[in-house]
């Protein structure tokens, strides 16, 4: 079971119950971690009003727009997100062609309301990212917007940013990529394991459609992995495979046309190499695990080696082959030019573009590409983002064995959220 299933299913046994001490005990550890990453909590009371004015009348100004942009409202159109999803950023739609895939990733056009004169993108900048603790998150934009009007929600017209590909049916490389503003109208909103039983169910609406959906994923998650991409977690479902193979043919598409069409700098993500020594220290502690093997036919490359090993291990063995190669593996960066590539995908050249509500360099690429503007300050807000993930991860893993010091299941606070009660006998966890 994924772990987006395991939450819909851990949700139904409602939130994780607290004693009202050990709820004092956590936020004082937030509040500690907070203070030693310089993570901000709290928003600006001139951001939240001007996050506020921006959600006021939102018909009149999407209906303004219309005529300046794609009008996609009859295209059919879902979005699919774990059960506790607050906002909705991205949506798909897919069409088969003569020869061809035509797909369309929808993002929110958070570059509408948040631009560089407002105080919501400064603050943006401030925090570069979302922070995702257990039962807590630190957002980057305030969520009176992002839960809102930049949040594809079913049956409301909304404003995005639209990738639209056609994908050559035999080599699934990019026959045609156009990047506009649209106006979308999504369907339905899935959840994963929902999206499962569409799969399933024949006369279920956005049945075909997500049926031709996972086709496409399928076949270009089976060419990453046979072009040398690294597959660390080799058991994900239909649903997580659909978004996450479209979300990584966006991304694609867009730096490459920033890159090879334009020749412009923007926002990529490099991930460099292990040394060779480094490869050889990882898959020998993957073969020495009990029950693991690596064919030698993937020998020659060890990221087919590690997900070779991934495939045919028993589930127990999964995680200590991750942090085998974790442990050797550099850290991704942002910089302004892609060269160097991106090693763990394969990729020659990669960015981020499909979640502008909760991460600054796609913010940024979108405004890039709509206006072709480049900020002057393009390498400094490389290296910002870069170290406020870094400091952002390291605050949610000491948040994480905190969790677990004092007794919490971290992956039940995740999944479920948490609840204080004042009746000690009521509270699952206490001190």
């Amino acid at each position: 079971m994924s772990p987006d299933a395991q939450s819909e299913s851990d949700d139904e046994e409602g939130p994780v119950r607290v004693t009202e001490e050990l709820a004092r005990h956590m936020a004082n550890k937030r509040e500690e971690l907070f203070e030693e990453f310089g993570i901000r909590d709290e928003f600006p009371a001139e951001v939240l009003s001007e996050a506020k004015a921006r959600t006021e009348d939102v018909g009149s100004e999407i209906q303004a727009e219309i005529d300046e942009r794609e009008d996609l409202r009859d295209l059919t159109t879902w979005t699919t997100d774990p059960v506790d999803a607050q906002d909705f950023d991205d949506a798909i739609s897919i069409r088969r062609e003569e020869d061809a895939y035509r797909l369309w990733v929808h993002i929110a056009d958070v570059t509408h309301y948040v631009t560089p004169e407002t105080s919501m993108w400064e603050e943006a900048v401030k925090r570069c990212n979302t922070v995702y603790l257990p039962g807590y998150t630190v957002h980057m934009l305030p969520p009176i917007l992002a839960e809102t009007v930049c949040s594809l929600v079913p049956q409301e017209d909304r404003l995005a940013h639209t990738v639209e590909m056609e994908i050559d049916d035999e080599t699934l490389s990019f026959e045609d990529v156009d990047i506009y503003k649209s106006v979308i109208n999504s369907d339905e909103r899935l959840t994963y394991s929902e999206c499962e039983n569409r799969l399933e169910d024949e006369d279920a609406p956005l049945h075909d459609e997500n049926v031709l959906a996972f086709e496409l994923a399928d076949r270009m998650h089976e060419q990453r992995k046979a072009d040398g991409s690294l597959v660390l977690n080799p058991r994900r479902d239909r649903a997580h495979t659909i978004i996450e193979e479209s979300m990584l043919k966006a991304n694609k598409a867009v730096t490459h046309t920033l890159m090879w069409d334009r020749g412009v700098e923007a926002m990529y993500r490099v991930h460099p190499q292990p040394t060779p020594d480094q490869w050889n220290d990882a898959l020998r502690e993957i073969q020495e695990l009990d029950s693991v093997s690596i064919p030698g036919s993937s020998w020659d490359d060890p990221r087919k080696a590690v997900n070779a090993a991934l495939e045919q291990s028993p589930d127990r063995q999964l995680n200590k082959i991750q942090r085998a190669v974790l442990k050797v593996m550099p850290r991704a960066k942002y910089m302004n030019d892609p060269f160097g590539g991106h090693h763990a995908l394969n990729f020659d050249i990669y960015g981020h573009f499909t979640s502008p509500i909760r991460r600054l360099s796609d913010l940024i690429n979108h405004w890039i590409v709509h206006t072709n503007d480049v900020p002057e300050t393009l390498i400094k807000l490389c290296d910002r983002a870069s170290d406020n993930q870094k400091d952002g991860e390291t605050a949610e893993r000491l948040y994480k064995q905190f969790l677990q010091e004092v007794g919490v299941d971290p992956y039940a606070v995740n999944n479920r959220g948490v609840e204080v009660v004042e009746d000690p006998d009521e509270a699952e966890y206490g001190v």
